[in-house]
């Protein structure tokens, strides 16, 4: 019910289940669902925006309420996984999923659930999120089907977007993320990119509709900039072809993973790293993981200068840029 980073890293548990049942629906927010339709496993999405997860949460109201519960009282399902982050309560959306005569429903949660949930699964430690989402299936009977190794993954073929790219063998930035706590700023991103070029490395910036004019100044004259032009699936085809992604903590950095492409991860300790690094593939975390912002959740940066991510220097993401992808060839000749 979140963004398209959160929808990636339920794959693995989405695929779990999808190997086991006739049909699947994944009940997507608005923010998630171009990627739930990238989702393997998936037959249909269904998409509703809960006031209790969005970050503009509608008004809650009784005749939006109950249309959702008709909406899903008419699917017949004979079984709900509530997936959530490990910050969120699945307590709200089990209550109208057992409204809307849901049989049986199961989910992570701390809290008491009454007869909400059939399943109540505890979680112990501090795992990636993939792999917590996956431990909810598992506890519910579903299992991977042999030869899936649980990493994240996406819907193939990809769009050819050669044609935009000029071919694979680039390194990505990617400087955007979806709260300013957890991007570099601007100067900072175009400091990367030039770096990355003057290093001899072609370099494309990616972003988003909304993104347009931090790519811009992003790539400046060193840099490929395909802010705006890209849907996700051709997003995913573009971090596919390269040789690495340079991201903060954001949705594209899982859809690297997701396509199989190692991660500079720029990762403000809002949130835990364990928990929401780049999931599966060969990834660098930078930043500095201890700053005072850590583990605040905070949107908006609560210490002066933003230190855990403008620190980082340019010299340091051309370093670990250059060691991730020290291999990469070999990948794009044999496509593994």
């Amino acid at each position: 019910m979140d963004n398209v980073g959160d929808v990636l890293l339920a794959g693995p548990c989405v695929r779990a289940v999808a190997a086991h049942v006739d049909s699947v629906t994944l009940l997507a927010g608005p923010r998630g669902r171009t990627a739930a339709e990238l989702l393997p496993g998936v037959d249909q999405v269904l998409t509703w925006c809960a006031p209790w997860i969005d970050l503009e949460p509608p008004a809650v109201e009784s005749a939006g309420v109950a249309e959702f519960v008709e909406r899903i009282r008419a699917l017949r399902l004979d079984v709900a996984l509530i997936v959530t982050s490990f910050h969120q309560s699945p307590l709200p959306l089990a209550l109208l999923l057992k409204l809307a005569g849901v049989p049986w429903v199961g989910a992570i949660s701390d809290d008491y659930p009454g007869s909400l949930l059939d399943l109540r699964h505890r979680v112990d430690g501090d795992p990636p999120e993939a792999e917590r989402a996956l431990s909810l299936a598992e506890a519910a009977g579903f299992r991977l089907p042999p030869g899936d190794t649980g990493k994240l993954a996406v819907r193939r073929p990809l769009p050819d977007v050669s044609g935009m790219t000029g071919g694979p063998g680039y390194m990505v930035v990617h400087p955007a993320a979806s709260v300013p706590a957890r991007q570099p700023s601007a100067d900072r991103s175009a400091a990367f990119v030039a770096a990355l070029a003057n290093a001899g490395h072609r370099v494309i910036v990616t972003g988003g509709p909304a993104d347009r004019a931090l790519t811009a100044a992003v790539a400046g004259a060193h840099a490929l900039d395909l802010g705006g032009a890209t849907s996700l699936p051709e997003l995913a085809a573009v971090l596919g072809d390269a040789r690495v992604v340079v991201a903060p903590n954001t949705g594209p950095a899982h859809l690297a993973a997701a396509v199989g492409t190692p991660v500079v991860s720029l990762f403000a300790p809002v949130v835990p790293a364990q928990r929401w690094a780049p999931y599966g593939v060969p990834v660098a975390v930078l930043g500095d993981q201890r700053a005072a912002c850590r583990g605040s959740r905070a949107r908006e940066c609560p210490v002066a200068g933003h230190p855990c991510l403008e620190s980082i220097s340019p010299e340091e993401v051309v370093m670990v840029a250059e060691e991730l992808s020290a291999d990469q060839p070999q990948r794009l000749r044999t496509g593994v």
